[in-house]
């Protein structure tokens, strides 16, 4: 229809021009003979039927534009959306840039009914608590194995703690040397194949998102340690609580967490906001029935 429009369009440009030369020629050949009109009388006769065509073509000219213009309006008005059950659908992914072209007979209700379907389940907040007896906590933990370790400057420590099939909550207490450390909870919503439990190190928050994100589909949380990390977790991936700074160097950080299901929590303990300090991290994980 555009190029129908287009083509009407440049046919009236063409008839107006036309009708202008013809126009100018009359006006020019009607002014020759009115200069020699009183040579020959036939010439009169000729020269008033020039100036009749001419007047009639001048009449006739607006009306035509106006016929041209009215046809375009109406064709214009016409022109809609085509919204019927043939149409087309096309979807571009943010992410990749791929355009995925469905038919619009799929019912919008029942695609957001799929992805509302992937989305997790709302995560409980944890109970939080601190104790003052930071000296006795570090000496006992001073003792264990696995008790004590240090978080590098612009590290960010993922310990991953499997639920186990004994137990109905996770506890955690952590306590640090001197300076305060970020402190986040998560939840991996995934089949558990073993109870071990793991430490993951990263450079920074942006390094730790890329790792799992070669994993696995989508993005962890990520955001600013000082205002509370904002999350763009994957589908399978909950927020219990985002990461904060944590005043662990003047009292112990402690809490809990009901188990929402089977999964792996994901404790996070954050430095990549300080450029030169290390923090020795003091810890305890443990599950209880």
């Amino acid at each position: 229809e555009n190029e129908d429009l287009a083509q009407k369009t440049e046919s009236a440009d063409q008839l107006v021009d036309s009708l202008e030369s013809s126009t100018l020629q009359s006006r020019s050949q009607t002014g020759s003979l009115m200069n020699a009109g009183t040579r020959e009388d036939s010439k009169e006769g000729v020269g008033t039927l020039e100036d009749q065509e001419a007047t009639e073509l001048e009449e006739k000219l607006p009306d035509q534009i106006q016929c041209l213009k009215e046809e375009a309006v109406v064709r214009m008005t016409n022109y809609h959306v085509p919204q019927g059950a043939g149409d087309i659908v096309m979807i571009q992914s943010d992410h990749t840039g791929a355009v995925d072209i469905l038919s619009a007979e799929l019912e919008t209700a029942d695609l957001l009914g799929e992805q509302r379907k992937a989305q997790p389940p709302p995560l409980a907040p944890p109970a939080m608590w601190t104790t003052e007896k930071i000296k006795e906590f570090k000496a006992k933990m001073g003792k264990e194995k696995n008790g004590r370790m240090v978080v590098k400057r612009g590290e960010v420590v993922t310990v991953r703690v499997p639920t186990h099939p004994d137990g109905k909550c996770i506890c955690w207490e952590f306590a640090t040397d001197d300076y305060d450390i970020g402190f986040g909870v998560y939840f991996d919503w995934t089949t558990v194949s073993s109870t071990a439990i793991t430490v993951q190190v990263s450079e920074s928050s942006d390094e730790e998102d890329e790792e799992e994100e070669e994993e696995n589909e989508g993005l962890a949380s990520v955001g600013d340690v000082e205002r509370g990390s904002k999350s763009y977790l994957r589908n399978r991936y909950g927020e219990i609580m985002p990461v904060y700074r944590r005043n662990s160097h003047r009292e112990v950080q402690a809490g809990s967490h009901e188990y929402p299901g089977e999964g792996i929590y994901l404790l996070k303990f954050d430095n990549s906001y300080s450029l030169l300090r290390n923090k020795t991290l003091f810890f305890h994980v443990y599950y209880t029935s």
